[in-house]
């Protein structure tokens, strides 16, 4: 049954609505509508000139309505008076399909039409950093490996308890809570999901984290590398396909044992044709999964001071090892470890649909299972391909890749394209301090 947002509203005492979306850099958007006004805005949307987001459109197109899912509705735990709700972007009564959430609404229609429900949980990491974001907020955090360090969490106790108590007012499940590899990064687990509820999830979790740092004076950062040297942000993904959506799931689809690689790790046959998938079209999904210029600072980077990245930079599949790039932790799922703190949350989830279709339509095998540590013996692998070197190389593979661009669909590819190619020029065309000091001399 839809929920109605008015009653919503007077039995929750809630007296301002954010109707909100988000764009195709990542970037949430929202209008913040009293009350009053939200049953009119429930079947009509709230207008926004899409010109002014980053969408591909012109000051001339018409308004873009973003109209609000009443089932993505969240009240927001540390200001209850104000409601989130996520909205599906339309103009002149069509879905813009370039619209993130449109392209995952679409994915879902289409994977649900071939009996597959895709359910993801993800492993949201970030630093809490100073207000300016130039230095690590904890200037007692200094250990060379601080990974699960009891004194480091404690002193940010107030900041992870105060969202984790909000994860389990909402009824997400949250299931625990770590210092992560980088000083002054943190993770924070809650249960898997169909991907649209992930998806919404993990874009309100983001703006969550954002508040609650702010209200403590600090700022939360999911940037995929934002301190030199250090453990970069991930956003690890962890995929399964059922026969039905929600708790009317009952049998795991990628379940099964048998022969071969993917079977003596517990993946049956749709699950290693997904998985096959994934591995077809990697170096491509990496435009979607690792969005950004700093992105490739993270698949790419040399060993940390820690020991290791925790990032690939190889398109290579193994069972239970985390220096690949897909993982396969026990049977029935598989860990996608390539995506960043930067991915969008809609568009991670419907590119991983896109993948995965295209792997069980095609029977995709994803090649050979390498049981190597791949921090330490990945020179002895020759015939895997490499991941991106960076954004530009990302988005010729993903143009190149015509298969998965028609299944995340031409009108978004095309937008993204376009403008992922402008933020590469604007990149690029940036005089900085590096030049000089190489340079100036020659």
């Amino acid at each position: 049954m839809t929920t109605d947002l008015a009653a919503f509203a007077k039995e929750k005492g809630v007296k301002y609505f954010m109707i909100s979306f988000t764009d195709l850099f990542g970037g949430q958007r929202a209008k913040l509508v009293p009350a009053q006004a939200i049953a009119d805005m429930q079947e009509d949307g709230a207008g926004f000139a899409g010109f002014a987001t980053w969408l591909d459109m012109t000051p001339a197109h018409p308004d873009m309505l973003a109209v609000p899912d009443p089932s993505s509705v969240i009240q927001l735990p540390w200001k209850p008076e104000v409601a989130w709700v996520a909205g599906n972007c339309v103009m002149e009564d069509k879905d813009v399909a370039q619209a993130p959430r449109n392209v995952l609404r679409r994915l879902i229609d289409e994977a649900a039409s071939e009996g597959l429900h895709v359910k993801t949980g993800i492993e949201a990491e970030f630093f809490l950093l100073t207000p300016d974001g130039e230095q690590i907020s904890d200037p007692f955090d200094t250990a060379e490996k601080p990974c699960y360090d009891q004194q480091a969490v404690m002193r940010r106790y107030d900041v992870v308890r105060e969202i984790c108590d909000y994860m389990l007012e909402l009824g997400w499940g949250p299931y625990q809570n770590d210092h992560e590899d980088a000083n002054g990064q943190f993770e924070m687990n809650w249960e898997f999901d169909d991907v649209l509820r992930t998806a919404d999830k993990h874009s309100f979790f983001k703006f969550m984290t954002k508040s609650v740092a702010e209200k403590h004076g600090l700022r939360a950062t999911f940037m995929p590398k934002p301190v030199e040297g250090l453990t970069g942000n991930g956003c690890h993904a962890h995929i399964s396909v059922w026969d039905a959506p929600g708790d009317a799931a009952k049998t795991n689809v990628f379940a099964g044992q048998g022969d071969g690689p993917t079977g003596e790790v517990g993946l049956g046959e749709q699950g290693k044709h997904f998985l096959g998938g994934i591995m077809k079209h990697a170096s491509a999904l990496a435009a979607i999964t690792n969005p950004t210029v700093n992105s490739y600072k993270r698949i790419n980077a040399p060993r940390t001071m820690s020991g290791a990245t925790w990032a690939p930079n190889t398109v290579t599949w193994t069972g239970n090892n985390r220096t690949h790039m897909v993982r396969v932790p026990g049977p029935g799922r598989f860990e996608l470890r390539l995506p960043d703190g930067a991915t969008n949350p809609y568009l991670l989830q419907a590119v991983i649909i896109a993948a995965g279709l295209s792997g069980i339509r095609s029977k995709a095998d994803p090649g050979r299972r390498y049981d190597i540590d791949m921090y330490a013996e990945g020179h002895t692998v020759t015939d895997a391909p490499k991941l991106p070197l960076n954004m530009l190389d990302a988005l010729r593979d993903y143009d190149k890749d015509t298969e998965l661009k028609a299944m995340m669909g031409q009108e978004f590819s095309s937008a993204f394209l376009k403008m992922k190619h402008q933020e590469w020029n604007s990149f690029v065309s940036h005089f900085s301090r590096w030049e000089k000091e190489h340079t100036l001399d020659i």
